[in-house]
């Protein structure tokens, strides 16, 4: 599932993207904005797939936004002016959405991405960590969740073995910056892929509850409630 948030200072055109994605079986909007600055802000906390831009808005265009976003997120312009075909794709946005567009052209585009994504992920991302005196290779794909014991984190496999380190909560989250982990407690981080449910305070992955923490909460809803 390609992960999308959307920045358009019309929100006419915003419900036409979240409308198409509603439709579209391989990606789910998780955000809209109309405010640069929020939309930037989301983003350094929560990284996406890929952003919906619109190039332009007031007072900022999205090419100045998108030279703001540090994290690997594929871009598909939007305007409706042709003029910056040229532009959007010299700063290697996949596709360019001319207002305004249809739903086969939409697909298109979320194509492009799908595939550019498939080629990236075809390497498989892993982390190095210190343990037992050695560096072990693990696989983000096999990571169950990461708990913090004192000076210590447990990172546990998806087949429920351990790999016990010394670092902190902020050194491991660094490590994973540009994955799709967030913490949701002083003392649990958790891929957003294992989510299944989130019920009574809890996040329900395969074979645990994770405890949600006060000041996590918002930050939570902010993912998962639009």
């Amino acid at each position: 599932m390609i992960r999308a948030i959307a920045l358009d200072d019309e929100p006419l055109s915003l419900d036409l993207i979240e409308n198409f994605c509603l439709k579209t079986d391989e990606v789910e909007l998780v955000k809209k904005f109309t405010n640069p600055n929020e939309a930037l802000k989301y983003l350094r906390k929560f990284p996406v797939d890929l952003i919906f831009l619109d190039i332009n808005m007031p007072n900022v265009s999205g090419i100045e936004v998108l030279k703001q976003i540090k994290q690997n997120t594929e871009t598909i312009f939007i305007t409706a002016h042709s003029e910056y075909a040229v532009e959007s794709y010299n700063l290697n946005a996949l596709d360019y959405l001319l207002k305004p567009f249809e739903y086969d052209r939409f697909l298109l585009a979320i194509k492009k991405v799908k595939s550019k994504i498939s080629i990236e992920n075809s390497e498989e991302k892993a982390i190095f960590i210190r343990s037992d005196y050695r560096l072990i290779k693990i696989y983000l794909s096999e990571i169950q969740h990461i708990e913090s014991q004192a000076d210590y984190l447990t990172i546990v496999h998806k087949n429920q073995n351990k790999t016990i380190t010394r670092m902190t909560m902020i050194e491991i989250l660094e490590l994973l910056k540009t994955s799709n982990f967030i913490r949701v407690h002083r003392s649990f981080i958790v891929p957003l892929s294992e989510i299944k449910v989130i019920r009574d305070k809890k996040i329900i992955l395969d074979s645990i509850e994770i405890p949600i923490g006060i000041s996590y909460e918002k930050e939570i809803n902010q993912i998962f409630l639009k």
